[in-house]
């Protein structure tokens, strides 16, 4: 079921998110060194990084097959579909 795939990979890409926002820094001249910091520096920071990475392309993938094959199926006619899909 690709809906409750995208809630994982959504709730991944938070987590990541959030532990990648915490040894980041924001500055024109320092967001390079605190990238190579994360990869470099932090236990297993390359591998979250890959993860967030990949991770967004994993949930566009995964999103996409979801509304085919909901077109596919026209699942887009039952009003009950639309309400438990938005839940």
């Amino acid at each position: 079921n690709f809906g409750s795939l995208l809630g994982l990979c959504l709730a991944t890409q938070i987590l990541t998110g959030l532990f990648l926002a915490m040894h980041y820094t924001s500055d024109i001249s320092t967001a390079f060194s605190s990238v190579c910091h994360i990869c470099r520096d932090v236990s297993y920071g390359w591998l979250i990084r890959n993860i967030h990475a990949n991770g967004a392309s994993f949930f566009f993938i995964c999103i996409y097959m979801h509304i085919a094959r909901g077109l596919y199926y026209g699942s887009y006619l039952y009003k009950e579909t639309w309400n438990i899909g938005v839940v």
